[in-house]
């Protein structure tokens, strides 16, 4: 059984904040993901990595008075990546380009949740 030690080095802990949008001014420190991924030194996800370690690959989806939402980040036929909490495709959440941003501190990334598209900041990039 492969454990976090025995990852690739490119594997990292990434934490995304809600950024500013309609009913959040300011953001929402509250609100976000944190995902295991590995990632190329560029920032981008690393895709034959994320081939190899699939089952490592991990998201918790975080909103202030709810219950976190834990599941695992996908790829499916085409390339586009998203977010899978439970067997069937109702609850995913899908990375918007995710394939072509670069998850370094400071830059922006969308998920569309609930039929909206949310954008959110990469607030954290570190090693697991």
């Amino acid at each position: 059984m492969t454990q976090l030690k025995d990852l690739s080095p490119g594997f990292r802990h990434v934490r995304l904040l809600l950024a500013r949008e309609k009913g959040h001014p300011a953001g929402e420190r509250d609100e976000g993901y944190d995902i295991l991924a590995p990632l190329q030194p560029d920032g981008h996800l690393d895709a034959a990595e994320w081939k190899k370690h699939q089952d490592h690959c991990r998201v918790r989806h975080f909103r202030h008075g709810e219950q976190d939402r834990i599941g695992r980040l996908r790829r499916k036929p085409g390339g586009a990546w998203y977010f899978d909490y439970d067997e069937g495709d109702r609850d995913d959440e899908v990375g918007f380009r995710f394939g072509a941003e670069r998850f370094v501190t400071g830059e922006y990334v969308s998920v569309r949740s609930e039929g909206s598209l949310h954008t959110y900041q990469v607030a954290r990039v570190e090693r697991p």
